[in-house]
């Protein structure tokens, strides 16, 4: 069994306002000056400490690749939103990660997050299992298509792009924040709910090229999983 999720975050501005010490200026200004002192990427974006989490969605599918269960959480509280996803990962007791950089963002995110809350994640995600670096339980498709770290690292939506799917149709992810400023949060799951199609298509197409499904399953799969991600970017 594998879950399938990604979530989204917007940034915590209390806490970033406790490490800049800096309680006065305003939201657009507070986050120029934390890319300029706490990122360190070239693109400003804040490392998985200082975002809090607005949304999450997860997909089951059996080992087959066949989908099995969608789960989801949106709101403002974001201790009963960790508390619903941990449970739902908790649901079986040996079960793998499929993820789009999730070892980079989101599992930190859910450490973090899980600590400031004083929440307990569930066992299986500190398992060898799945803290090894090249497990074939816990897949972060960037680090299948550049082979850990030796090429580039690909953005989702080029991957749609590269197939022929569009993806990022109800939204991008620099666009949560504002979202969220509107409380629009069903909109926010919406858009998670899409890329975590888009995650599921594009491993199955991984999956389909490097051998390990056949084609009339991975036809089959494909099939319904664009019908579903064509029903998702339609709402």
């Amino acid at each position: 069994m594998y879950f399938i999720f990604d979530i989204e975050t917007i940034p915590d501005f209390s806490f970033i306002r406790t490490v800049l010490n800096d309680q006065d200026s305003d939201q657009e200004t507070l986050l120029e000056i934390a890319s300029e002192e706490l990122a360190r990427n070239k693109s400003g974006f804040l490392p998985p400490m200082y975002h809090r989490m607005v949304s999450w969605v997860g997909l089951w599918i059996e080992n087959t690749g066949q989908p099995k269960q969608k789960v989801s959480w949106n709101g403002e509280d974001e201790k009963e939103g960790l508390q619903q996803i941990f449970d739902a990962i908790g649901t079986f007791k040996d079960f793998g990660l499929i993820h789009h950089n999730g070892k980079g963002f989101d599992i930190p995110v859910l450490i973090y997050r899980a600590m400031k809350h004083g929440l307990q994640m569930p066992v299986r995600l500190n398992d060898y299992d799945i803290r090894y670096r090249y497990s074939k339980h816990n897949i972060d498709l960037v680090d299948e298509f550049s082979n850990y770290g030796a090429s580039s690292w690909p953005k989702l939506k080029h991957l749609g792009q590269l197939i022929g799917i569009p993806f990022k149709q109800t939204g991008e992810g620099n666009q949560v924040l504002a979202m969220f400023e509107r409380k629009e949060l069903e909109l926010i799951e919406h858009y998670c709910y899409e890329d975590v199609m888009a995650t599921y298509i594009v491993w199955l197409y991984h999956q389909y090229s490097t051998g390990h499904i056949p084609q009339d399953q991975f036809n089959n799969l494909k099939e319904r999983a664009l019908s579903k991600l064509d029903e998702i970017q339609s709402k």
